[in-house]
């Protein structure tokens, strides 16, 4: 299944710089895993706002669930989740 996430990072502004820099580090890492195991997609940067949209790819929810909250930032996250589902005419196009 295909998903489309939308995160908000939302930790806080009184996060020491070095503490907030081991966990960008973190999450680039995990993110760079995800992308490597074929579950993150493709990501981008929603400008002025510390928020991404993914594209991930999971057997099922409950093994999305599991990849995002393994993400060092999920607690300062919010998070949206969209199930996507195949539209006929790509079904057609792809035919």
């Amino acid at each position: 299944m295909e998903f489309l996430v939308r995160t908000e990072n939302l930790l806080p502004p009184d996060t020491p710089d070095e503490t907030r820099a081991q966990m960008r580090a973190g999450e680039r890492d995990r993110a760079t895993q995800l992308r490597a195991d074929g579950v993150l997609k493709r990501l981008w940067r929603v400008p002025g706002r510390n928020a991404t949209i993914g594209l991930y790819e999971a057997d099922d929810p409950a093994a999305l669930h599991e990849a995002l909250t393994s993400l060092p930032m999920w607690k300062y996250m919010d998070v949206s989740v969209e199930a996507l589902a195949t539209h006929p005419q790509e079904r057609a196009a792809a035919g």
